[in-house]
C-alpha cells in the first residue's frame, strides 16, 4: 500500500459551485494544473467509468524533466465515482518510463458545506513514490488555492 496525500481549503462559494468546476473540463484546465504549469485534455469523459488524458505542460522545464518528457506530464484517469454536489473519484496513472511513477493514484475531491463556504478536501492514495511528499504538497495546495480563484472569477455572489 502507497503513500496517502491530503490538503483542504474553505472556499467561499457554494458546494454547487465548486462541485461544478470539479467535473467542467474548461474549468479543470484553469484552476487544477499547480502553479509553473498549464494543461489540456486529448479527451474527456465525465462520468463514472468515463475516461480522460489531461497533458500537464510546464512553464519551465525542471532540470531532471517530467514525468513522461522532458517538459510534460501525462495523466491517463478513469473516473470511479461523480456524486454532485458530493465527491469526485478518479483513479489517476502517469504516463511515464520510469517506474517510480508506476502505479494506479486513486484521488478523492470532496465538498461540505461550512460556515463561509465549501470544505475542499482532497485526498491522494498510492502515491507513487517518484513524488516527493513536499512536492505534492505543494502541487496539491497549489491547486487549491487556483480552485479558490477560479471560484472567486466565475460564481457571482449568492448566499452561501
Amino acid at each position: 500500500m502507497g503513500r496517502t496525500d491530503t490538503a483542504s481549503r474553505v472556499i467561499e462559494a457554494p458546494p454547487s459551485s465548486v462541485y461544478a468546476a470539479l467535473v467542467d473540463p474548461n474549468a479543470l484546465v484553469e484552476w487544477l494544473p499547480p502553479h509553473g504549469m498549464t494543461a489540456r485534455f486529448e479527451h474527456f469523459d465525465a462520468r463514472p467509468g468515463g475516461r480522460y488524458r489531461m497533458v500537464l505542460t510546464y512553464v519551465e522545464a525542471p532540470e531532471s524533466g517530467g514525468k513522461t518528457d522532458d517538459n510534460s506530464d501525462v495523466v491517463e484517469a478513469r473516473f470511479i465515482d461523480i456524486t454532485p454536489d458530493d465527491r469526485v473519484v478518479q483513479a489517476v496513472d502517469f504516463t511515464s518510463d520510469d517506474p517510480s511513477f508506476a502505479g494506479t493514484m486513486t484521488m478523492t475531491w470532496a465538498v461540505s458545506r461550512v460556515d463561509g463556504g465549501t470544505l475542499v478536501e482532497f485526498r491522494a492514495d498510492d502515491v507513487p513514490p517518484g513524488i516527493s511528499p513536499e512536492d505534492h504538497a505543494a502541487g496539491m495546495n497549489s491547486s487549491l488555492d487556483n480552485l479558490a480563484e477560479y471560484c472567486a472569477r466565475h460564481n457571482s455572489p449568492r448566499p452561501l
